[in-house]
This record gives C-alpha cells, structure tokens and sequence, in this order.
C-alpha cells in the first residue's frame, strides 16, 4: 500500500461491490433488451453472454491478481507499464480512457432518452435531426443537466460518489427483482420461441456488445488506492462482481422474452418496460423498471466518471498527459481537472441525439477489448520476470489462464473488424476509434519528445 497516496482510503466491501456492479449496469439492460433478444434470440441472446461472460472472467482473473499485488490508481497503466514498457502502456490505458469516456456520453444521452418514457413533455423545439432523429432543446437540457450534476458529485470526493453508488443500486435491484419476478408468475414459455434468431450473424451481433455491458470491473483496480481492504480482498471483490453482472444481464433478458412475444417484442421501443407492464397488467410496473434504468444510468456514469479521471491522472503523473491531469483537489482529495474534462465531453454527446448511442457501445467496445488483450500479456510478462513479486491474489494455473484470457481478447477483437459480420459501422464508428487514436498518437508523440529533451538536458 502506498503510504503516501494522495487519495482518501475510504472504500468498504459494499462500496466496491455496488462501484463495479453499477458501473456494469447502466442503461442498456433497459434501453438494448429487445434488440438483443430480437436479433439473437432468447437463447441466442443468453449464449452470446455466457460466452463473452466467460471471456470477460478470465480477464479479470489476471487483473485481480495484479491489482492485489499493485493496487495503484490507473490499474491497467500501472500494470502494463511496469510489464510492457511505455508505448504498450499508452496504447492500452488510451484505449481504455476512451472507453470509458464513451460510455460517460451514453448516458448524457440516455438520461434523455429514459426521462421521455416517464415525461414525453421534455421533447420540444426541435434544433436539428442527426439520421432522422431528432435533437431537441429539452433533450439537450436534461443531459447536460445530468452532466453537471454528476462531475458535481465527483468533485466532492469519492465518499459522496460512493454513497450516491449504494443508494441508486438499491433502487435498481428493487426494479430488476420486479421484473424476474413476474416473469416467473406470470410469463410464458410460449413467447421465448424462436431461441435462436438470424443465426451465427444474430449471436454475434450481440456478442460484440458484451465487453461494453461488462465494462465496469475495472473500475475497481483504477480506485485502489481509495479502497479501504486487504489486497487478496480486492482481487475476490473484482472477480465476484463480474459474475454477478452476467447473472443479471442473462436473468433480465430471459424474462423480457417471457413476457413479450415476437409481435409486441417487434413494436416496442422500450422492451423492458413493456414486459414488465405486461407481466404485471398494470403501466405502473414499465414505470417503475425505467426508474431503476435511470438508476442505472446514475450508477454508470458515476463509476465511469471515477475510473475515467483516475486513468487521466495516471496519464498525468506519468507525463504521457499534461501534468495537470494529476492534479489533486486540496479538499476534497479528488482528480479534479481530470473529472472537470469528462463531464465537459458529457455535455456534448446530447447535441447528436439518440443516435450516437448504438455508435459509442460498439467503438467503445472495440477500445475495451484492445485493453483487455494487453492485462493478460502483462499478467504474463510479470509472472516471467517477476515470479517472486508480491501476489495477495495468486491465480492457480495462472499461465495458461492468462494465455486463454489473451487468445480470448484476441478472438473477441477480431468481431468488429471488416471481415467479421458484426464490424464496426463505417464511416460512424469507425471515425470514432479512428478519431481518437489520431489524438492519442497526437499526445504520445508529445511525451515522447518531452521525454528525449529531458534526457538531453540531464545527460547535459
């Protein structure tokens, strides 16, 4: 443990626990239901995340081993940088910042979208359409509202953003539990036909957005240093949450087939909703599931906004970011720049509509699992060079889990290139990723000259 870490240690098992739970339970278990199960199947759609939920496991396998034996804030930038060297480093931690930010301008334009369904009279004075759906200016307002209300929360300390965190999750669990549980009374076998739904094309259509429905666990080694346990612990919390995640998404889209069939699965725009509308009989069940998607969205946002700012002060302290990146709040013991910048980006994505949603799942996908890959090369580097490091959380048969969790990474990343069936969109997505590889290559080409002047001066 760093004795002199700029942070407050301050996180307890639920805290961890109801971070990466939330941070993994967004909006989409609300917003992406239907489509999955219309265009994989029932069991097409729980296939498609037993298998990435296997592969998602056995990655963060290998980061609870090294977070346990480095719980340092940036997780991943420590980890690859102490194993595979600099540019490994930024090209990973880079990847990673974008998913994470990806995911923070989903739910600026989430939060929109959910409020609708309960208040259909924030839609007014339309300012644009972006691909037919269109902009308007209460839209704008109530994203960029959230926006600020949450890089408010994060600014105040990582206390008051872990007690917002066990608050909201509860009122998710209280929603989800409400759907499983009228899809065990009242739902029928009948309406989960077909189970498989445009084949393999189907099943990896959802496959290729499951990384970025589990993408949150590793928000638990990015707060180390805030988190207030044995280090084995943290290793067991991060592992624990993944499969409680996996759980949830599978449980929640078979009963959403339960209660819909084909027809009324096709016509709704808000599948979870309406089944649970339709278990129940009444609309104050639909109403209730999208105030626990809303809760989701709080959770997600808030876990990302955490995980996010720790990454760029990682960047920040390692000189592959501004320095200013790094710094911390004299009160409130907070990145405070670093959240600063997030929730700005937060407030732009409401501008581009509903639109921009299935955009940042998929690009932000792509950018986790490019990160994903590098964890078990690095779990594999430390594990050669390193044998006698430290391991609170030591992971039997940790060489050919690691190698799995890799080829795995490896096989999950080829899902979104061209060939693949489920690729990336062009030009959309693709100009995403591409767009901000262009500016990280921007800040490493920085780094890299300020490191080789520096060296200069002191070889001078």
């Amino acid at each position: 443990m760093n004795a002199v870490s700029p942070f407050d240690r301050v996180l307890k098992s639920r805290d961890v626990l109801t971070l990466a739970f939330g941070a993994m339970i967004g909006w989409s278990w609300v917003l992406m239901t239907g489509y999955w199960v219309s265009t994989a199947g029932t069991l097409g759609t729980a296939a498609a995340f037993l298998v990435g939920g296997v592969a998602i496991a056995l990655i963060g396998l290998t980061y609870a081993e090294l977070a346990s034996a480095m719980p340092k804030a940036g997780g991943e930038h420590v980890y690859t940088l102490r194993a595979l060297g600099p540019t490994a480093s930024f090209i990973c931690t880079w990847a990673l910042l974008m998913a994470y930010v990806a995911v923070c301008l989903f739910e600026s334009v989430a939060l929109p979208t959910a409020l609708e369904f309960l208040v259909p009279a924030i839609r007014f004075h339309e300012l644009w359409k972006v691909q037919e759906a269109s902009v308007d200016l209460g839209f704008v307002l109530v994203g960029v509202g959230g926006a600020i209300v949450m890089t408010w929360i994060n600014l105040r300390g990582i206390r008051t953003a872990a007690r917002v965190q066990s608050i909201v999750t509860l009122a998710i669990l209280i929603s989800g539990v409400l759907l499983i549980s009228g899809a065990i009374s009242f739902g029928s076998a009948d309406n989960m036909v077909p189970l498989m739904t445009n084949g393999s094309t189907g099943l990896l259509a959802v496959l290729i957005m499951v990384p970025a429905m589990l993408v949150g666990f590793d928000v638990i080694p990015q707060s180390a240093e805030e988190i207030d346990l044995p280090p084995r612990r943290i290793g067991v919390l991060l592992v624990v949450s993944v499969l409680l995640a996996v759980a949830w998404y599978v449980a929640i889209s078979l009963s959403v087939a339960a209660g819909l069939d084909a027809t009324a699965l096709a016509d709704s725009e808000m599948a979870t909703a309406d089944a649970a509308s339709a278990l129940w009989g009444t609309s104050w069940a639909g109403s209730l599931l999208v105030v626990g998607g809303i809760g989701g969205i709080l959770t997600s946002w808030n876990a990302f906004i955490i995980g996010g700012s720790r990454v760029m002060f990682a960047l920040g302290e390692s000189g592959m970011l501004p320095r200013v990146f790094a710094r911390i709040h004299p009160r409130y013991h907070t990145p405070h720049v670093s959240v600063l910048c997030i929730g700005v980006l937060s407030c732009l994505s409401p501008l581009f509509g509903r639109t921009i949603l299935v955009w940042l799942i998929d690009a932000g996908s792509f950018a986790v699992v490019v990160a994903y890959i590098f964890v078990p090369l690095s779990f594999l580097a430390l594990r050669r060079r390193e044998p006698d490091m430290p391991r609170p959380f030591r992971l039997p048969a940790g060489r050919f889990i690691g190698a799995l969790a890799a080829l795995l990474g490896c096989a999950l990343l080829t899902l979104y290139l061209p060939w693949s069936p489920a690729a990336l969109i062009w030009p959309q997505e693709w100009l995403l990723v591409l767009g901000w590889s262009l500016l990280g290559g921007v800040f490493y080409l920085y780094f890299r000259l300020s490191a080789a002047r520096a060296d200069q001066n002191s070889a001078a």
